[in-house]
């Protein structure tokens, strides 16, 4: 049985997709790819981080393009069925699907890998073509010259001994076997390629420079075929009843691709469904420990903008350069950010960097934790002690934790733009999301409260914020009384507690009052 040429795998693989409860169509992006077969444009290579929905396209395009295969029974009822071009193409071509994600069992080698997959590919050509003796013939490419016919290679995970730091020494002699496969070859009709990072480049070029390249920072065409856009989820919630489109987009929604949609990791969203509950799905399968390491590498001059991020803030950016497979690892700012947003951790549209959702901004608060950060660490292990202090209403110790976070090392505590306060709350309350909902500038009563405290537990009493810069406590209590913002706890809670927090510029000094409201 052929292991990469015609072999109906993807067509199994995409059987067991489209029979999922929530499947979603995306076949539309076949046509468009079609429009690229035998052309100059036949060479694509789309990245995106894990989790995105590349292998199921992958599975598709193999089931859709594979000629010893019979799918024309799926793709009938699928939106591809509409286009011109549908049946010209469909299971007419010979297929080569690679995933290089597979590693030899019989060495740890570069050159163990390397032959496996061509021993592989060689000997699936001897068997579909027998009068092609491999013992003529010094290349894979002239085999396949030799049975003087098209083929469209699907490559999956093309960056897998990149992005997992394998075979350092061999990486390029890795470049030179994909080029000598695929660039400038007649029996080539289309080579689409994919992965998580953008392809390494040798100098200002590379080695595979034949590709057209669609990242995460750069993607006019094929953006809405990654991840599910916000329809797809609203029509996916229909077919459930526990979760509400609300929560959905709350936890997943944060990505937003070129043309303007948003976007929802479609891992995450489906995991959510099946087990009726909105957690982090999609960072388990993939180490957020990344993050802790890129971080640490600029740690002073990224960890404010961190900070304002998960304070809820965006960053005010412009990022034009792309992290790619084989780069050193990121030292500047750009280069942090770039791999971020290459890998998903990190959202990037209009020229505004931020944290896509819960999902992601959980992860972050977790690594804020690591030593690496000092202070910032400090801060976040101690602010259980601020949120008891809080709920026993000891307006003396909240201010004295404000006062010692204001007096840090970290330039943005100290006050130096309107956004400050309210990251000093931020991580004076971090571990407080472990029992609380907290929501900033949330609609409340009359208005909009600067931090909403829900409570997760029903035993806990919940909270509102006002923070306030050179005016008095008394002031801010009364605001949030005249504009009701504990109203919307009237139903399940019997009081709630009024926070008042303000910093007098002048003396420098922190001031708070609680009061409870008996509703």
């Amino acid at each position: 049985m052929a292991i990469y040429l015609n072999t109906n795998r993807p067509l199994e693989n995409f059987i067991e997709l489209y029979n999922e409860k929530y499947y979603v169509d995306k076949s539309e992006i076949i046509s468009l790819i079609n429009e690229k077969i035998s052309s100059k444009s036949k060479y694509i290579c789309i990245t995106r981080p894990r989790r995105f929905g590349k292998t199921s396209v992958i599975n598709m395009l193999g089931a859709y393009y594979t000629k010893n295969v019979d799918s024309k029974d799926i793709f009938d009822n699928l939106k591809i069925s509409n286009s011109e071009s549908y049946l010209k193409n469909l299971n007419k071509y010979n297929v080569i699907s690679i995933s290089f994600n597979k590693l030899s069992d019989r060495g740890n080698t570069y050159i163990d890998y390397i032959e496996m997959i061509k021993t592989s590919i060689i000997n699936d050509i001897v068997e579909q073509y027998p009068e092609v003796n491999p013992e003529k013939y010094f290349t894979i490419s002239d085999m396949l010259d030799a049975t003087n016919d098209k083929f469209i290679f699907i490559i999956d995970e093309w960056d897998y001994i990149f992005n997992n730091n394998l075979f350092k020494d061999n990486q390029n002699d890795f470049l030179e076997f994909l080029r000598n496969l695929l660039k400038d070859r007649s029996y080539v009709a289309l080579a689409y390629m994919t992965g998580v990072l953008p392809i390494k480049k040798h100098s200002s070029t590379s080695a595979l420079n034949m590709f057209d390249e669609y990242t995460m920072l750069n993607d006019m065409l094929y953006g809405r075929y990654f991840g599910f856009i916000e329809e797809e989820v609203k029509e996916l919630c229909d077919k459930q009843s526990k979760i509400t489109f609300v929560e959905i987009s709350d936890w997943y929604n944060g990505y937003i691709n070129e043309d303007g949609d948003r976007i929802y990791n479609p891992r995450s969203v489906v995991k959510a469904f099946e087990n009726g509950k909105c957690i982090s799905y999609w960072t388990n399968t993939g180490a957020m420990d990344e993050v802790k390491e890129y971080l640490k590498y600029n740690t002073m001059d990224v960890r404010e903008d961190i900070i304002k991020m998960v304070s809820g803030y965006d960053i005010d950016i412009i990022i034009n350069e792309e992290f790619r497979a084989g780069q050193d690892p990121p030292k500047t700012k750009i280069e942090i950010y770039s791999a971020m947003i290459i890998l998903g951790f990190l959202s990037y549209y209009d020229g505004y960097l931020k944290i896509p959702n819960k999902e992601l901004m959980r992860e972050f608060e977790k690594a804020l934790q690591d030593e690496s950060f000092g202070y910032v660490s400090d801060i976040i292990k101690n602010s259980r002690n601020m949120l008891k202090a809080t709920v026993l209403q000891d307006t003396e110790s909240v201010a004295q934790v404000l006062h010692e976070i204001h007096n840090s090392e970290i330039p943005i505590l100290q006050y130096n733009d309107e956004n400050s306060l309210s990251c000093v709350v931020t991580l004076a309350y971090l571990s407080a999301r472990d029992t609380y909902r907290i929501e900033r500038e949330e609609k409340a009563g009359k208005g909009f409260a600067d931090f909403i405290f829900h409570p997760r537990r029903k035993t806990d009493v919940p909270f509102v914020l006002e923070l306030k810069k050179d005016e008095t406590v008394n002031i801010a209590i009364k605001q949030m009384k005249e504009k009701e913002y504990f109203q919307k706890f009237i139903k399940e809670h019997e009081n709630v507690l009024l926070v008042a927090i303000c910093y007098d510029s002048k003396t420098k000094n922190h001031s708070c009052k609680i009061e409870k409201i008996y509703l």
